[in-house]
């Protein structure tokens, strides 16, 4: 918590209501066994940056943006000839967000992100790694309402990862929908 006593909204409602809740639904004996969020990663890559290096410029700008905070370039860790990249190029930007930030960004995300999506129809539960973390992919930048329209070069996507404390992935889930995830129900997601 900061010196000036700000505590984000959806960290007050964790700790205050949907923590307990969760003990009691998922029959934990402890409250700190009630899973909670650690970090959330957001990563974009840039593969154009290779060839135009205004591209990657705006990209750590938009993710800045996007983020509150500064976002990190990404270089190649080894090189492809395949995809015309040497170890060390510029390929994305990163960023790594916890405590307070995790927690702004994690409520603009479900309540003004999510809902701009075109025929949004609820996130994929399967998309869960099998240690309780979520990952979900954004086509577009622009549903965030920091950036600006008409100031963009292009559309860009992002990834958002969400990493808890949580065992398994039924917690994850559980720690995720309490928090406000729109989810799709089991039965929809087979049709699809």
């Amino acid at each position: 918590m900061s010196t000036n006593g700000y505590q984000p909204r959806l960290k007050t409602s964790y700790e205050q209501e949907i923590r307990p809740r969760l003990k009691e639904e998922l029959g934990l004996s402890s409250t700190m066994q009630v899973p909670r969020l650690q970090k959330i990663t957001l990563n974009m890559g840039v593969g154009e940056a290779k060839t135009d290096a205004k591209v990657l410029d705006s990209a750590v700008d938009e993710l800045t943006t996007i983020a509150g905070q500064r976002a990190h370039v990404r270089k190649a860790r080894k090189s492809i000839a395949g995809f015309k990249v040497r170890e060390g190029m510029p390929v994305g930007a990163r960023v790594t967000l916890r405590g307070a930030r995790m927690w702004e960004f994690l409520d603009r995300l479900v309540s003004i992100a999510l809902p701009r999506i075109r025929d949004f129809r609820g996130l994929n539960p399967r998309s869960m790694d099998g240690r309780g973390n979520f990952s979900l992919g954004i086509r577009e930048q622009i549903i965030f309402p920091e950036i600006d329209y008409d100031q963009i070069a292009g559309i860009r996507g992002l990834d958002v990862a969400i990493t808890t404390t949580a065992e398994t992935d039924e917690q994850g889930l559980a720690l995720l929908r309490a928090l406000g995830m729109p989810f799709q129900r089991e039965n929809e997601g087979e049709n699809q």
